[in-house]
């Protein structure tokens, strides 16, 4: 093999490679540039970060710091220090388990409860923004294929 041919398929090889991480991370920046600039617009003090932790108590209420960890894929330190800036926003608040009091349970403040619809409809229709001119059929065929890439490296 001559180095132009070995070249091109180490480049194709890399080019394939990028597909999944490049593709979708640069998605999923676009998509999160987008939500975090109408949050700021609507004059709303949260990351999409914070907001990734509040929609997770919005579907259960009261879950403990490792449930949301393993919710989000994020680790222990980032919900730690995500929770912080929440308690000290005056979004969430820790409260010991009755059955373990090692394991703080994170409960939605009012505060935090009177964002919900709000902060819902500014990602909904982010997402509706982002998906547009998607055909319905390849927004299926794309879930499908991440899935099966989420599930061969669990």
């Amino acid at each position: 093999m001559n180095s132009c041919t070995n070249n091109y398929m180490s480049n194709n090889h890399f080019k394939r490679g990028e597909l999944y991480s490049f593709i979708t991370g640069k998605a999923s920046t676009a998509i999160a540039r987008s939500l975090q600039k109408k949050f700021n617009q609507a004059g709303l003090n949260i990351t999409i970060e914070q907001w990734s932790v509040l929609y997770h108590l919005w579907k259960e209420d009261g879950i403990s710091q490792q449930e949301i960890c393993n919710a989000s894929f994020r680790d222990k330190p980032s919900i730690t220090r995500l929770v912080d800036n929440l308690e000290k926003l005056n979004l969430v608040k820790r409260v010991a388990s009755k059955q373990d009091r090692r394991i703080n349970l994170i409960y939605l403040t009012r505060e935090a409860q009177k964002l919900q619809d709000e902060t819902m409809a500014i990602a909904d229709k982010t997402l509706q923004e982002a998906l547009e001119t998607v055909p319905a059929d390849k927004i299926d065929v794309c879930k499908e294929v991440l899935q099966i890439v989420y599930d061969n490296l669990k």
